[in-house]
């Protein structure tokens, strides 16, 4: 299953309901990622530009996307980027694919 990697940070009133209910929000995040067919893989609280680093699986993209959307529509995160992940194995097979496709691209103005 592809992986991804979501970068979030806490909305002020993300911040407040932490506050004011202490709690591991995992179980949370893994109950939204069983509907869509996902898990969690890891789950970490950071400090600088980003609270929360959530590694997991899904089926597709458009499942974290969909997962992004429903927790920022909730108010509590004020931003939110998912990025695909590969394993370096992954990654050299689409690096073979590019090498293969160099030149059938005409660059604008061409």
């Amino acid at each position: 299953m592809p992986l991804f990697i979501t970068y979030a940070s806490y909305s002020q009133s993300g911040v407040q309901g932490l506050m004011a209910k202490p709690e591991n929000r995992a179980g949370a995040i893994q109950a939204l990622l069983d509907k869509v067919g996902g898990r969690v893989v890891a789950l970490y609280m950071t400090t600088g530009s980003n609270d929360i680093v959530l590694v997991s699986e899904a089926p597709d993209g458009s499942d974290t996307v969909a997962v992004g959307m429903a927790v920022a529509a909730s108010g509590s995160i004020a931003k939110i980027e998912t990025v695909r992940a590969w394993t370096g194995d992954e990654f050299a097979a689409i690096a073979q694919k590019a090498g293969s496709l160099t030149g059938a691209y005409s660059p604008p103005g061409s």
